[in-house]
């Protein structure tokens, strides 16, 4: 059961009046880069300053008010003084330069990318690669493994959410970007990469055999003959009809209450986030807003059917529930008091535009903020558990927890206690 596919699929470039909000679906198939949202945006004549043999458009686009002064003091004491000159690359000085300008907001989501890396960016947005099956975002600073895709290489070999990553084949990822990371952990079917991985400040090597991932969308079964126990992965293109397909199931078996499982899942399709809450809203309601901090709060309402709005519901939620997961806990939270069961969610709630260059740069740069319908911010905040529960690090250590099974899974335990 599954879609096989990498990330993204039907991105196209996009003008500025006339640009479409799309929701980057979970990198999959290599580690995705943990993205969110999605503005696709090209800008013609804004090419960055190409400082190659010589300096050109030196003043062109230069702000009022703005000394740049000593950065072209900088410029000339590395060119005039630096002992070895055949290391300073002009057209890789530029693209630091740019790149510490982006850094310096703070932001891990906002990043400017080189030529090669961007090519590699949009290759894995439109799914042309392989890897093993995990979404990495920034917690603190730290590159964090958020979710391992259900049966992919990653979780096979025992990634966990919330596993600290330490290395890259070797190489120390605490300064890397996530889009750096990316491509190093990314790459052919059937090639290895070994991750070096701290859980609880215990540190250990893990080689991965990279592959293709088969990402399921959504799978349930009945529980004590009247439970509904719905799994969702991710938030994919495929997760509607799958989704539609269960809740016809679920209408026609004898469940009269349901459990919602959207632990581990990374996001996806903001579209696929509202379609589901659909599902269980009242036609109108409010899913998720975004707020582009001058002013502007687009909000984005519920307009299915409601088929599942009378059963009792309780959703579970732990650090590997990020985006469009956040958006659906917290939109069946706010408007319907359903009782969020497990972990705080991971905190991923932005939305990002991607801004390409002439010379094949490109700036991934955050342009809103999502908040739940009672106005709470996902990404400052994250989703907090009702009822929290924590897997037992010990259950976690010797194997014995299981994800989904009763008397193994001490959330779904507690979930079936307070649904029944």
């Amino acid at each position: 059961m599954g879609h096989q596919y990498a990330a993204v699929t039907n991105i196209k470039p996009m003008s500025f009046l006339n640009r479409k909000l799309f929701v980057l679906v979970v990198v999959v198939a290599l580690v995705a880069g943990f993205t969110g949202g999605f503005y696709f945006a090209q800008y013609r004549d804004m090419t960055p300053m190409a400082a190659v043999k010589k300096i050109i458009n030196r003043d062109l686009g230069k702000p009022q008010n703005v000394d740049f002064n000593l950065f072209w003091q900088v410029w000339d004491s590395l060119h005039q003084k630096y002992v070895d000159k055949s290391k300073l690359d002009d057209e890789k000085l530029v693209n630091g330069a740019i790149k510490g300008m982006a850094d310096a907001i703070g932001d891990p989501y906002t990043v400017f990318l080189e030529p090669t890396i961007s090519k590699k960016f949009q290759e894995e947005i439109s799914g042309s690669f392989g890897g093993v099956g995990i979404e990495i975002g920034k917690r603190n600073g730290t590159l964090t493994v958020i979710a391992p895709i259900k049966n992919s290489p990653a979780f096979k070999a025992g990634i966990m959410a919330g596993d600290k990553i330490l290395k890259i084949d070797g190489k120390p990822a605490a300064d890397l970007a996530i889009e750096e990371a990316v491509n190093l952990i990314r790459g052919r079917r059937g090639t290895k990469v070994t991750l070096t991985v701290s859980h609880n400040n215990a540190t250990r090597d893990v080689e991965i055999v990279r592959d293709t991932i088969k990402i399921p969308g959504v799978e349930w079964k009945m529980l004590d003959n009247h439970i509904a126990y719905i799994q969702i992965f991710t938030f994919n293109q495929n997760v509607d009809s799958e989704f539609e397909k269960s809740t016809k199931e679920i209408l026609q078996s004898k469940a009269d209450r349901i459990i919602l499982d959207l632990r581990n899942n990374p996001g996806g399709l903001l579209d696929s986030a509202i379609n589901i809450a659909g599902w269980f809203l009242d036609k109108g309601k409010i899913v998720v807003s975004e707020d582009y901090g001058n002013g502007i709060n687009d909000k984005f309402t519920a307009s299915g059917s409601g088929a599942l709005k009378s059963y009792p519901l309780v959703v579970l939620i732990n650090n590997g529930s990020a985006s469009a997961s956040e958006i659906l806990a917290g939109a069946l939270h706010d408007n319907r008091g359903v009782k969020l069961i497990g972990e705080k969610s991971f905190g991923k709630g932005s939305v990002q535009e991607l801004v390409g260059y002439d010379n094949g740069s490109s700036l991934k740069i955050t342009i809103a903020k999502w908040l739940t319908p009672n106005g709470i911010s996902i990404s400052e905040k994250g989703i907090e558990a009702d009822i929290v529960i924590a897997v037992p690090e010990k259950q976690m250590e010797d194997g014995t927890f299981e994800l989904g099974i009763r008397d193994k899974d001490a959330q779904l335990d507690k979930a079936l206690e307070i649904i029944r």
